[in-house]
This record gives C-alpha cells, structure tokens and sequence, in this order.
C-alpha cells in the first residue's frame, strides 16, 4: 500500500517527496474534489495525508470521507506553519475524557 499527500502549499509538499510520498497540491475546493477522486480511484493507496488547513476549510469535504471509507485512511497533518491548535490540546483531550485534571 501507498501514502499520497494532498497538500495545500509546495513546502509540505517538497518535504514528503523526499520522504518517496507521492502527492499534489491544490488550493480550491473543485481541486480537491478531483484529487480525491483520483485517490479513492487508486486501490494501491492505503493512507492519504491531508493538511489540516482542508479540514478547517472544508470540513464537510474531509469528514464525509472519514465517515463514508474504511480504506484510504484519511490523516490531517500539520504544515510548516505548524498545527492550528492549541498547545496544549492533548491534555485538555484527555482531561475531559477521563474527567480528572492532570
């Protein structure tokens, strides 16, 4: 099985390239529909990498995928410009799931 990455700027892109991960950047909407498209066509393409910024710009995009296929496995990473999270989201995550302060 193969990685793709659908990246919405060239660094991330660059840098996954180097790693061997094949991938294309796009920047609107109808771009990313086809990429998609192309992806969920390609049986060889088990995980596909997404940059968070499609899924705060397009959330009903990336979270029908997730909920619609088992396989790829749809992943949002951070870009260089980082996560847009907070910093500590990993701790309030787990602090409301337990429901103990740590």
């Amino acid at each position: 099985m193969k990685m793709y990455l659908i990246s919405d700027n060239t660094d991330t892109y660059t840098g996954m390239r180097l790693a061997g991960v094949e991938g294309v950047v796009v920047h609107e909407k109808k771009e990313l529909q086809e990429a998609l498209d192309k992806v969920l066509a390609d049986k060889e393409i088990g995980i596909v990498l997404l940059t968070e910024k499609f899924g705060r710009e397009f959330p009903d995009v990336i979270n029908q995928l997730k909920l619609e296929y088992r396989t790829p496995l749809f992943v949002e990473i951070p870009d260089r410009h980082g996560t847009g999270r907070k910093p500590n989201f990993i701790t309030d995550y787990v602090n409301e799931a337990i429901g103990l302060k740590l």
